[in-house]
């Protein structure tokens, strides 16, 4: 019955990864050529924004001005549309898509353990595995720049990640595919950056949470507890809003696994609040619902976060239309991470598609002054191994590895576009705050 059938073995997936070397050579990659832009780095922010809240614009605007860093972490449309127009190795896999240093963190597992993995999907999608690469390395240059290395140092973290993302790469090559997928990174609790993410981790409780985001309605004793409006970065929603909000659970609710339908029954909802979240997302809409379970004690808060198309889908024409950004988002995540939010899902509003999952559970995650000193060299070789990971689980190791070869030349051409496109960002940060000053 196989007879006229053919499975690709591990030496021809090899050999293919290899054989894309003649399309764009391994030290190609640090190329960059800012003269083929389509338009000026404000204008593709400002094609991006369209359809957005124009009241929270202005807002996403001045947070982007305070530094390189935080203005290349909105600016995910610009390095999409500036990736595109150098050569791609075609080999593909899951992206993250914003692959950034503060877009790893610590979680709740399902199993109630906390883990650090990669845990922001907006932008993914299936693209050349190089493009993960160029983002994470250039922000690993701006954030140790922002930290207070030295040039050489920054650039020698990114080269870093790198390496450890080939060598990683290259050991999952030799080992059963089954154990590719469930890869623990285990010495991960020993780097400092990652340590202090999961002990923030630790403290963020939903009791902590609760404390954090709601206030009691009144001075009554036992007066219930509501959204502590704290604008505009957090707003109370009421009525007919609120009604379209929680209407949304239904569709939700249907495409959950049995036993979290079931788990999700028993809390009822007791607050609806708009929330202003991220940098790149500012703009989108963001609802919170707060929930109750057994008591005042028991809390629950669930985030429906409006999805935009993927910056990258215009730039990919194998791409296939998505029907439901959300689950884009939501499937994305899943080829990634290894454990993932029990509550992740989607659903949609008034034609507009969201991501459905817990919010602030147990979350953590890196804040730019953990990565001075030694710190940004050890957490470099943490994001190359977790990323390697992401991709190994979503792309073929064996093609991946075919390509970047045994050397390092991979890692050092990459590592160089990093510090290039973190000088571009800075040029462009400087565009964006001459504008705000007129």
């Amino acid at each position: 019955m196989f007879a006229n059938m053919h499975w690709a073995t591990p030496e021809e997936r090899r050999n293919f990864g290899q054989a894309r070397r003649k399309q764009v050579g391994r030290q190609q990659h640090d190329e960059l050529n800012i003269k083929a832009r389509s338009a000026p780095a404000l204008t593709l922010l400002e094609r991006a924004e369209r359809g957005r809240l124009p009241a929270l614009l202005k807002l996403k605007h001045q947070m982007m001005v305070q530094s390189p860093f935080v203005y290349f972490r909105g600016a995910a449309p610009v390095m999409a549309a500036d990736l595109a127009v150098i050569p791609n190795t075609g080999i593909v896999s899951q992206l993250c898509g914003d692959a950034h240093v503060r877009n790893l963190g610590a979680f709740a597992a399902p199993d109630g353990r906390l883990v650090f993995d990669i845990n922001d999907f907006d932008e993914t999608i299936r693209g050349p595995f190089e493009w993960d690469l160029k983002r994470l390395a250039t922000s690993l240059v701006l954030a140790g720049r922002e930290a207070g290395h030295k040039e050489t140092s920054a650039r020698t973290a990114a080269e870093e990640c790198m390496v450890r993302y080939s060598e990683q790469m290259r050991a999952f090559v030799e080992m059963p595919l089954l154990e590719v997928g469930r890869f623990q990174v285990h010495r991960i609790g020993s780097v400092v950056p990652v340590h202090d993410a999961l002990l923030k981790a630790e403290r963020a409780t939903p009791l902590h949470t609760l404390e954090q985001l709601t206030e009691p309605a009144s001075k009554k004793p036992g007066a219930p507890r509501r959204f502590k409006e704290q604008k505009p970065l957090l707003t109370r929603v009421t009525g007919s809003q609120a009604v379209k909000v929680l209407g949304a659970l239904g569709p939700y609710r249907e495409m959950l696994e049995p036993q979290r339908q079931h788990l999700l029954s028993l809390y009822r909802p007791v607050d609806v609040a708009f929330k202003v979240v991220g940098t790149g997302s500012v703009g989108l809409r963001d609802y919170c619902i707060y929930f109750e379970g057994n008591g005042p004690r028991d809390p629950l808060f669930l985030q429906i976060k409006e999805e935009a198309p993927s910056v990258y889908t215009a730039y990919l024409p194998d791409a296939r239309p998505e029907h439901h950004n959300g689950r884009r988002t939501a499937d994305g995540q899943r080829a990634m991470q290894l454990q993932s939010d029990p509550f992740l899902g989607w659903t949609q509003m008034e034609g507009r598609d969201y991501l459905v999952r817990q919010l602030n559970d147990h979350k953590g995650s890196i804040e730019l002054e953990d990565l001075a000193g030694s710190g940004l060299s050890a957490f470099a070789e943490i994001c190359g191994e977790l990323l390697a990971r992401g991709h190994a689980r979503s792309g073929d190791p064996q093609t991946i590895a075919g390509y970047i070869g045994s050397g390092d030349g991979f890692a050092e051409a990459v590592a160089k576009f990093g510090s290039l496109y973190a000088d571009q960002t800075e040029m462009d940060w400087q565009a964006l705050r001459r504008k705000q000053k007129q």
